[in-house]
């Protein structure tokens, strides 16, 4: 496995390899790895010749100074990690090498980031737009590959490749979740052993409100649900919605799904204590 923190090394190799008529996929990650991302390394690696995970935590992305700093950042293991799952280079570079002055493009996605995640976290998704666009134009894959639990990330992602004229395939990999259903993340490594069990709140809300919504109840009704499941575990709630998984519009009823132009997916924030946690699940 090569490991990279230059640019123009990477793309030395990586020419050589699209030379010799190698495919290449591509697993963007700020890094502190779990099995989550490491099934995304193994969808590329049996998809395409060459993978390539990027570590990098990218400063644009956050919104919350205190929440860049404490982000877990653990390369050796993280290396260590991908040399078991076929990873063939690791792109591990320095904020200067991507950032060699301030940043000052902006993007704005319209609809796609003023609702959920883009209405708590202003500003995060054109962060997620500058690193992922320079991502793709130093490395051009074949394939990238995303998980599902940044849901609204990938749903902007595809926007931006749409519009860009990116020449690449996006695929969303399902969550992967831990034994009592919580969504693996780095940020669970925050979580004290006492958090880390309350934190299952989000994905038995999900379960529960999946199944109301299925037995007719109202959008109103669900979150009523999760609410109470939240106020049980005294867990705080940033927001419950349920959206068409396309274009993220907000339904109000489950019979707006007749018109969508995906599939309806459930979404949820919320604190377990400093940390934030999302979630989500498609309704069908």
């Amino acid at each position: 496995m090569e490991i990279f923190k230059q640019i123009a090394p990477l793309k030395a190799f990586l020419n050589a390899q699209k030379r010799a008529g190698k495919s290449v996929g591509l697993v963007p990650t700020m890094g502190a790895l779990h099995a989550g991302h490491l099934s995304l390394i193994k969808a590329s690696a049996a998809q395409n010749d060459v993978t390539v995970c990027s570590i990098f935590v990218n400063p644009t992305q956050f919104n919350n100074p205190s929440d860049l700093q404490k982000y877990p950042r653990t390369l050796d293991k993280d290396t260590l990690l991908l040399e078991k799952v076929e990873c063939d280079a690791v792109f591990c570079p320095e904020a200067s090498e991507m950032y060699p002055e301030k940043a000052i493009i902006r993007f704005d996605f319209g609809h796609l980031d003023k609702v959920m995640e883009g209405a708590f976290r202003p500003g995060h998704f054109s962060g997620v737009g500058l690193v992922v666009s320079k991502l793709f134009n130093i490395i051009q894959p074949t394939q990238a590959y995303f998980g599902q639990k940044d849901w609204q990330q990938f749903a902007v992602i595809r926007r931006l490749v749409e519009e860009l004229n990116f020449d690449l395939e996006l695929t969303s990999v399902p969550t992967s979740r831990e034994e009592d259903g919580l969504a693996m993340s780095s940020r669970n490594l925050r979580l004290n052993p006492e958090q880390r069990q309350v934190a299952t709140v989000f994905y038995e809300s999900l379960l529960g409100a999946k199944q109301a919504l299925q037995q007719g109840k109202t959008v109103q009704d669900a979150r009523a649900i999760v609410q109470a499941k939240f106020d049980e575990r005294q867990v705080s709630l940033e927001y419950f919605e349920l959206a068409d998984s396309k274009n993220l519009n907000i339904l109000e009823n489950v019979k707006a799904s007749d018109s969508l132009s995906g599939q309806p997916i459930m979404c949820i924030a919320g604190f377990v204590g400093e940390v934030r946690l999302i979630d989500n699940m498609f309704l069908q």
